[in-house]
């Protein structure tokens, strides 16, 4: 799995002009599951983006997570993130998983984030043409890959 993580102040994912998801302060994460990817992949990157502290103290270090400032997360299946552009123009997406595999491990991801939270977070729709607008704060953008764990 790989995850772009952006802290965000707001942000909203609509589909056909009706808002999925809204968000205040916190993180939008566009999610790309591989055909590899595990529900042990998923666990691992669902604590590293509940716990992940890019968020400041009162020293304006980046010492907090979600949790110590109330924030939520809007979360985005996005195929896209593994693409390979080796060779030619055109990306390939052999690598991203297909919907059978890829739906129940985005459902998964989303509770298990709801359960690490205590709250439920934001969502767009899978596998829909979606818009998102976000302002990203500071910007901060942090990329994981399951796949380099150690």
């Amino acid at each position: 799995m790989r995850a772009v993580i952006q802290r965000v102040s707001e942000a909203n994912c609509k589909v056909k002009n009706t808002i999925t998801g809204e968000i205040k302060a916190g993180f939008v994460v566009l999610l790309g599951i591989c055909n590899e990817d595990t529900e042990e992949d998923l666990k691992w990157l669902a604590q590293k983006i509940v716990n992940l502290r890019v968020f400041s103290d009162d020293y304006d270090l980046m010492n907090k997570s979600l949790s110590d400032i109330d924030g939520n997360i809007l979360l985005i299946s996005q195929f896209t993130l593994f693409a390979q552009t080796k060779k030619g123009n055109r990306p390939s997406f052999i690598n991203a998983a297909k919907a059978d595999i890829a739906i129940p491990l985005y459902e998964k991801m989303i509770l298990e984030i709801n359960s690490l939270l205590g709250k439920t977070i934001s969502t767009g729709v899978f596998g829909a043409d979606m818009q998102l607008s976000l302002v990203n704060d500071g910007p901060v953008t942090i990329t994981i890959d399951t796949k380099n764990k150690e």
